[in-house]
């Protein structure tokens, strides 16, 4: 389940669930992570949100080098707004 996707996984936390039941390590969640809205769902029940196809997306569909550093950057502060609304 990967890649940039409208909706986030429903079953994301209850995987989530069962991984915190066998390991006191940090938990990232990154199934189809492509905005803020989604990254602070996921920051809500998980440890890290991994965002990369929503990435190439931004940097393939610019048409510059340097639209692709500001599409790069303009989803980086999307998506810490929302982890920082969790």
């Amino acid at each position: 389940m990967t890649g940039a996707r409208r909706k986030t996984s429903a079953a994301a936390p209850g995987l989530v669930t069962r991984v915190r039941a066998v390991t006191d390590l940090p938990v990232g969640v990154g199934l189809g992570v492509s905005n803020g809205h989604q990254a602070a769902e996921v920051a809500s029940y998980a440890d890290g949100v991994i965002v990369g196809s929503a990435f190439v997306r931004a940097v393939v569909d610019a048409g510059t080098d340097a639209q692709a550093a500001q599409a790069a950057g303009t989803l980086a502060a999307e998506l810490a707004d929302g982890v920082s609304r969790r």
